[in-house]
């Protein structure tokens, strides 16, 4: 299972970038995937995640500004963000927890799985 995160680029401030994390492999759906962002110089922290079985929940910093979607004939999830801010620059990855894959109708992937990053890089 891989899932790579694209859509990164140079961006200036109160732009709008749409990132996308294309989950490949021999998977039967995605439960939950997770958005998590690392700034120069700082630790990752969480952007937002999407869980089939509950409500999308976002970081206070990018709420309302940003939004996760998904496409389940893809395997594809979507991190439309919005209003950019420089704060935001950071390489941003998807995230797969525990269980987040669901391999076949009846199991899920136990295994926790982190995609290739994308470089957001917002202008002032």
């Amino acid at each position: 299972v891989q899932l790579p995160a694209s859509g990164g680029g140079l961006v200036q401030a109160g732009g709008s970038l749409r990132l996308s994390c294309a989950v490949s492999g021999s998977i039967f759906s995605i439960n939950v995937m997770g958005w998590y962002r690392q700034a120069p110089g700082k630790q990752r922290e969480f952007v937002g995640i999407s869980n089939i079985g509950s409500s999308t929940k976002y970081a206070d910093s990018v709420k309302g500004r940003f939004t996760i979607s998904r496409d389940n004939a893809k395997n594809t999830v979507y991190l439309q963000m919005n209003n950019l801010k420089p704060e935001d620059t950071g390489v941003y990855y998807c995230n797969a927890p525990p269980g987040g894959i669901r391999l076949t109708r009846a199991t899920s992937d136990a295994m926790e799985y982190w995609g290739k990053g994308t470089l957001v890089t917002v202008s002032s």
